[in-house]
């Protein structure tokens, strides 16, 4: 065979992204704020740097000892290497059942109930089964960073409603009308919250279900903080205070805050058992079944003995006030008493436009960053849950690092 000739066509290369976008989607997703300065302050941690974190809203205590043991009996059982329902252990099942009456004052049975990779997954999975392509969710201020990315990952729009540090950062239902228009079809409610620490009384969760109730909006409502309470508060349920509710409320929920098992990754959610179907459906496809060893090990947890959660949580009390006594010491600092959770979400407006350390922040992106440069100090800023102003602070860490992170600030801000 002859030499090619000259004009022999010549391929042309086309990059696949060129020709085949990327998913604009995904794209469009933003990281993690939380975990992204998690991941700031540990690498400078492993730099040798001795930063403080108050970004991780993760307990420090050790998973209870019965729950791992609980783990490690289930790894002598062969069933657990199988496959199982993929809406996850029946006796599981039955368990959260039972606790969702305790906690929740809402009956169901087990079939309505879906157990999930992490509470995240039952997030993504709730808006997934309730959320049309333009739908508008009503989004209350501050909120958990995942919960905007969940609602457009479903196609959905979230409106936010942002209620300030005079309120106790909880929106009235004065304010959800307000912002409720024909395209309204999903409501979030976070009780206690995250980031704020806020809990609705009884009668202000009573009131906006029944505004939920009488304009015929899904409520997705995540209870995961709801053990974590603290001064005689108590975290009704929106489906406790308004019974009715509950034919269009997803309630979310899981073991890793309440019982220190935030890497076990095991959530779930309780619903109408329509929605609770399609999202069973969703996770057949997804996931299917939650590793069964975490979910031996979360079915000793909420049926075994709950001494060492009570422990965790009058810990949480000791340091959350621990926390809004020191911050409140900082002039320029307003520090509503949070009474659920584990965070403080101090009111910073009064230090930005001022000059700390040679520099002057306009914002609490700003602040932060001087904050950890200066101080080596990790705090989230207000832009990843809403409005600029603001700074999260978990207090599930160390009582010693606890307090001398906070007297880094009171030497920053003095």
């Amino acid at each position: 065979m002859g030499p090619r000739s000259a004009t022999t066509a010549r391929i042309t290369l086309v990059r696949v992204t060129d020709r085949a976008p990327l998913s604009r989607k995904l794209s469009a997703i933003a990281e993690s704020a939380t975990l992204k300065v998690d991941a700031k302050a540990k690498a400078l941690k492993a730099e040798g740097k001795a930063v403080i974190s108050y970004a991780a809203g993760e307990p420090d205590f050790p998973t209870p000892g019965f729950v791992v043991e609980a783990a490690a009996e289930a790894l002598s059982d062969p069933a657990n290497f199988r496959y199982t329902p993929a809406a996850g252990l029946p006796a599981l099942r039955e368990a959260i059942a039972a606790k969702t009456l305790r906690d929740s004052g809402l009956d169901v049975p087990p079939s309505q109930v879906v157990v999930t990779n992490g509470g995240k997954q039952a997030v993504y999975q709730a808006f997934q089964a309730v959320v049309n392509p333009g739908d508008e969710v009503l989004l209350p201020a501050p909120y958990w960073t995942t919960y905007p990315e969940a609602i457009r990952l479903a196609d959905g729009v979230p409106v936010e409603v942002f209620a300030g540090a005079e309120q106790d950062y909880k929106v009235t239902v004065e304010q959800l009308e307000a912002a409720r228009t024909d395209r309204t079809t999903v409501l979030v409610f976070v009780s206690p919250s995250n980031p704020t620490g806020s809990v609705y009384t009884p009668e202000e969760t009573r009131a906006i279900g029944e505004w939920a109730l009488e304009h015929g909006i899904w409520v997705v409502s995540d209870e995961i903080y709801q053990n974590l309470v603290y001064e005689g508060a108590r975290a009704v349920s929106i489906v406790e205070a308004a019974p009715e509710l509950a034919g269009q409320t997803l309630l979310l929920n899981g073991v890793a805050k309440t019982y220190a098992m935030t890497g076990w990754r095991v959530g779930w959610m309780v619903g109408p058992a329509d929605a609770i179907g399609l999202a069973a459906n969703l996770q057949s496809h997804l996931t299917s079944n939650v590793n069964n060893v975490a979910q031996r090990a979360a079915l000793a947890a909420l049926t075994g003995p709950q001494t060492e959660a009570e422990r965790f949580r009058t810990a949480f009390d000791r340091r959350r006030r621990l926390m809004v006594d020191e911050l409140s010491k900082i002039q320029g600092v307003t520090v509503p008493n949070p009474l659920g959770a584990f965070y403080v979400y101090p009111d910073v407006r009064g230090l930005l436009g001022r000059e700390w350390a040679g520099r002057t922040p306009a914002t609490t992106l700003e602040l932060a960053d001087l904050i950890l440069d200066e101080a080596e100090v990790a705090v989230v800023p207000g832009e990843a849950f809403g409005p600029s102003g603001y700074l999260r602070l978990s207090y599930a860490l160390g009582d010693d690092a606890l307090l001398e992170g906070i007297q880094r600030l009171q030497r920053l801000f003095a």
